[in-house]
C-alpha cells in the first residue's frame, strides 16, 4: 500500500430551499495531504435544480461554486480563507452550514492519483 495515499472527500450539495432539506449533488471536493492536493469538480444540472426551486439564481450559484474552486486553488482572488493552508481550507469548505451550498460529511479513501479519484467520484456521485 505504499503507492496508495489517504484522501478525504465530501460531496458538494445544492440545497435550494434549506427548510425542505432537498438537495442535488453538484460536485466533489477532495483533499490528499501527502500529494498536496486540494481540488473540487462540479457540474450544475440546471434542470434538476430548477425542478426543486424555479426561483434559484443559477448565475449566483455558479459564482458560489467557482468560489469553492478559487479557495481550493489558493489564488490571489481567493480571499482570506484562500490564504490558509490546504487542510484548513478543506475543513472550512466542508464545515457544516445551513446555506444553499452544503457539503456532506467527510469520507476517507485511498488512491494513487487524487485527480483521477476526484473525477471518478464526480462521475459516480454527481453525474
Amino acid at each position: 500500500m505504499q503507492d496508495k495515499h489517504l484522501f478525504e472527500y465530501a460531496v458538494i450539495r445544492v440545497v435550494p430551499r434549506v427548510e425542505r432539506e432537498e438537495f442535488i449533488n453538484a460536485g466533489v471536493i477532495l483533499y490528499c495531504a501527502k500529494k498536496k492536493f486540494l481540488e473540487c469538480a462540479f457540474t450544475i444540472d440546471e434542470q434538476k435544480i430548477l425542478a426543486l426551486c424555479k426561483e434559484l439564481d443559477l448565475e449566483q450559484l455558479s459564482l458560489n461554486l467557482q468560489a469553492f474552486a478559487q479557495i481550493c486553488a489558493a489564488g490571489s482572488n481567493s480571499g482570506s480563507i484562500g490564504q490558509l493552508d490546504a487542510a484548513s481550507r478543506f475543513r472550512w469548505l466542508t464545515a457544516t452550514r445551513s446555506t444553499v451550498l452544503q457539503c456532506s460529511k467527510v469520507h476517507p479513501g485511498f488512491c494513487e492519483d487524487p485527480a483521477v479519484s476526484l473525477e471518478r467520484l464526480k462521475a459516480s456521485l454527481v453525474l
